[in-house]
């Protein structure tokens, strides 16, 4: 039952963005799509954490804004530097939240399975 709060906040805020009248200008878009991956990114850690019985609401907290703003500032670096690192910033946050969705797969799926070897 803990598991799915964190499914039930990330349904309510796709769909509070999606009924949203604001649309941001296209010259932020960039940033508000780096920023979004990173907040995801937070949240399967978060979900992770949890899976592992490790969670820390203040490391999930720090995280979900310091990967956000990290995201953006890195964004706006490099277009001061004339570099695209919205690439490098897909890259990073989407590798990690493949392997935190493996991790939690892995998690459901061998949580119906026996763990002694009798």
């Amino acid at each position: 039952m803990v598991y799915i709060i964190p499914v039930i906040g990330i349904i309510v805020g796709i769909v509070a963005g999606i009924k949203s009248p604001y649309i941001f200008p296209q010259v932020y878009s960039s940033y508000v799509a780096v920023g979004i991956l990173a907040c995801i990114d937070s949240v399967l850690g978060g979900i992770k954490g949890m899976t592992e019985k490790n969670f820390n609401i203040g490391i999930f907290i720090s995280g979900f804004f310091g990967n956000a703003l990290i995201a953006v500032a890195m964004i706006f670096i490099g277009e001061k530097l004339n570099i695209d690192m919205s690439l490098a910033a897909v890259v990073v946050y989407g590798s990690r939240l493949f392997q935190n969705f493996a991790q939690i797969r892995r998690f459901i799926l061998n949580k119906s399975e026996k763990k002694d070897n009798i």
